[in-house]
């Protein structure tokens, strides 16, 4: 298992300096690299059956450029550009290593035959990260000892250790970020310790959630958690922060000082967000040993008219968070099919059809009555149990449980006052 753990480290001026020297270089042989990759394809990729009537590239084929040529190729810059031997070799080669793995997910379709964006040269500030890949090695360059982080070329420098290393887990890598506030080291470990998860038939409660826009999400007990719109709330601030920069004359230090203003909000909601995703991710995990929700393509419904909200309330990173915490405690989670859940009636399985605006739930078949959200959830859950080997009279909702938790949805407790 592997677990990343991100500090605060307090650097000197020159030490600041260094770092940013490097990032800018790093960003230029980036580039270079980059324009090597584009280059050799263009000269070696043509259509079989016509020629371009713009333009052909001439002269003789150029050897194939990869990882490992390129990684050859460093003596030569270093030769060629003295300031490169000021940098720690291994960063280098990893910087190639990201470009390679760019370069592989637009080149090489996945699994599903979908391939990424293609690799872009970056512009000036860019670049905001640079890592050591080996951490307390004896030929490692950065060392992480009683606070003190001594990175090879740029010196030793105290890191806020605002929670302990774990014990037992081997440090694999330090990366050096760049933000809005300050640096920041991320530390990756590595525990060769696999937590087991917990065994179905030891499943005592289960639930299902389903996320929304007007409630964060509603879980199959009948629980709402608010949702927080964080960006919404922001709006504002944000836009007289942008005004006040659109105002500066650009690449000026007002103007950088104006961009860090709104660096610095950006970076505030979103840390707001991952510590509310957080909280209700271990809300739900001490609660729970099965927890179920849709398998959303949550990418699709970020291109509707409801991006703004959907891109506020970042499912996607909620699920990932709501996993990762899960599999540090050994529960479950469970994904489901979301076709149906909203329209199906989990008590008798007729389909009742809904607008957005149609927020009840009411089946004319067999008389249920409950918010619609609710309704999903319990579908969800009933959907996990069948597809994990339980009985949904074990875990699954009825209606009688129902009937007994029938309450004004407006009036639920929402557990996110008690996160």
């Amino acid at each position: 298992m592997i677990l990343t753990y991100c500090y605060k480290i307090k650097p000197n001026t020159e030490q600041v300096a260094i770092m940013d020297r490097w990032l800018e270089l790093l960003r230029r042989h980036w580039n270079y690299a980059l324009g090597q990759r584009l280059d050799w394809l263009n000269r070696t990729r043509c259509s079989i059956d016509r020629c371009s009537i713009v333009s052909e590239p001439i002269g003789a084929i150029p050897e194939r450029v990869n990882y490992y040529t390129q990684q050859s190729a460093l003596k030569e810059t270093k030769r060629l550009f003295p300031e490169y031997k000021k940098i720690y070799a291994e960063t280098q080669q990893v910087n190639l290593q990201r470009l390679n793995k760019a370069w592989d997910r637009w080149r090489k379709p996945d699994a599903s035959g979908k391939r990424g964006g293609r690799p872009r040269f970056k512009k000036p500030g860019d670049l905001r990260s640079f890592v050591f890949p080996r951490v307390n090695h004896t030929k490692a360059g950065a060392h992480l000892i009683d606070g003190v982080l001594k990175l090879s070329r740029i010196g030793s420098m105290a890191v806020v250790m605002h929670r302990p290393l774990p014990e037992g887990f081997t440090l694999k890598q330090c990366t050096i970020i760049k933000k809005a506030d300050g640096w920041y080291c991320c530390i990756s470990m590595k525990d060769d310790t696999v937590p087991e998860l917990l065994p179905v038939a030891s499943v005592k409660s289960a639930v299902g959630i389903d996320v929304g826009l007007e409630k964060f999400l509603t879980t199959s007990d009948g629980e709402a958690v608010p949702i927080a719109q964080f960006y919404r709330k922001a709006q504002n601030r944000l836009a007289q922060a942008q005004q006040v920069m659109s105002r500066r004359v650009k690449g000026s230090k007002n103007w950088e000082k104006a961009k860090n203003q709104v660096a610095l909000l950006h970076l505030h909601l979103t840390r707001c967000r991952k510590e509310f995703h957080y909280q209700v991710a271990h809300w739900l995990c001490s609660k729970y040993d099965l927890i179920a929700h849709e398998n959303l393509n949550i990418k699709g419904l970020a291109r509707t008219k409801l991006a703004k909200s959907i891109h506020d309330a970042a499912w996607g990173s909620f699920l990932e968070i709501l996993q990762a915490v899960a599999v540090k405690r050994g529960l479950l989670v469970q994904k489901v099919n979301p076709r149906g859940t909203s329209i199906e009636c989990f008590n008798c399985g007729a389909s009742v059809e809904k607008n957005l605006a149609d927020r009840v739930h009411h089946c004319p078949d067999c008389g249920v009555k409950i918010d619609r959200d609710w309704n999903s959830g319990i579908n969800i859950l009933n959907r996990a149990l069948m597809a994990v080997g339980l009985p949904l009279n074990g875990c699954g909702k009825s209606i009688q449980d129902i009937e007994e938790q029938q309450v004004s949805f407006a009036n639920l407790r929402s557990p996110h006052h008690n996160l």
